[in-house]
């Protein structure tokens, strides 16, 4: 039997559903989805069996322009995820097209591209015209010379069985690179924070969605089964604790609740979860804040 086995970069945009993508691809919620840009943070793998192929997917932060230490370094983690891929996956939104922001990519594009393969995956079909959808399609073949072209909608999951199927058959043949039944390499710790940080980012809306950090604490294992876990949330303001913790306790026990029940639901086990808030007025600037996320530091400097 042959096996093959390989890194996938899904790049783009913030915003154009690579995480939902991701989760729809390997079949469990393993990276954070919300209607927020530049909710992803750290390169999070997701690992697919396809027959005897692993595909192992690395998702990116959106490609944007950076203004802060945080972004320079979410923007670094993009690029340097997709340096390290057997295949590049361009994802593009159909309603949006081709925007300055895919134009600076397909410029990253034809230097990265060296060596490997590149499929464009336009995603959100469902959206928009078919005349639109061909233009759109011809355009951006026209710019850069893909290997494949997906039209998919990863929210129904419309042409996703098919570009999971070209993967497979793209990878390095070679030995799994993760035991089979393993759906991301990232730590427990760091899923869990992530899991209360979609949670706090739903539910605050516009109050906050970049100035908060959450840091899982300590995770024990009792002896019943069930895992007590302690997360603490940081913010940069007294005034932002204040938001955290909502009127009488009320936002953060809402947000305690749901992030537990999904966790919960994750790990098939009860979980009983502390949640906490801090004021740290500096974390943007404290490089453990950053090796938390999985970022770089000195990726962030000027």
């Amino acid at each position: 039997m042959t096996t093959r086995a390989g890194f996938v970069a899904l790049i783009g945009e913030p915003n154009a559903g690579k995480s939902t993508l991701l989760n729809r691809m390997v079949g469990a919620k393993v990276s954070i989805v919300t209607h927020k840009v530049q909710t992803t943070r750290t390169r999070v793998r997701g690992i697919v069996m396809e027959g005897d192929s692993q595909i192992v997917f690395v998702d990116t932060p959106g490609l944007f322009q950076p203004r802060r230490r945080l972004d320079r370094a979410m923007v670094a983690a993009a690029w340097g995820g997709a340096a390290d891929a057997d295949v590049v996956m361009l994802l593009i939104e159909a309603t949006r097209g081709v925007t300055e922001g895919v134009e600076r990519i397909l410029e990253g594009l034809a230097e990265l591209g060296k060596g490997r393969k590149v499929a464009l995956v336009i995603n959100k079909i469902d959206r928009v015209q078919s005349e639109v959808l061909l233009g759109l399609t011809k355009d951006l073949n026209d710019r850069y010379g893909f290997d494949e072209t997906f039209l998919i909608s990863a929210e129904r999951g419309h042409g996703v069985d098919t570009l999971r199927l070209w993967l497979a058959g793209e990878l390095p043949e070679g030995p799994l690179l993760y035991p089979e039944d393993q759906i991301s390499d990232l730590p427990m710790r760091m899923i869990a924070a992530e899991m209360t940080r979609e949670k706090l980012t739903l539910r605050l809306h516009q109050e906050l969605p970049y100035q908060m950090t959450v840091e899982t604490e300590n995770w024990e294992e009792r002896k019943d089964g069930s895992a007590k876990v302690d997360q603490v949330i940081y913010v940069v303001r007294d005034g932002h604790k204040g938001i955290v913790l909502g009127k009488r306790g009320e936002t953060i026990k809402s947000v305690s609740q749901a992030a537990r029940e999904e966790l919960t639901e994750f790990l098939g086990r009860k979980v009983h979860l502390f949640l906490q808030v801090k004021v740290r007025p500096n974390w943007l600037e404290e490089s453990e804040r950053y090796s938390e996320m999985g970022l770089d530091f000195k990726d962030g400097n000027e």
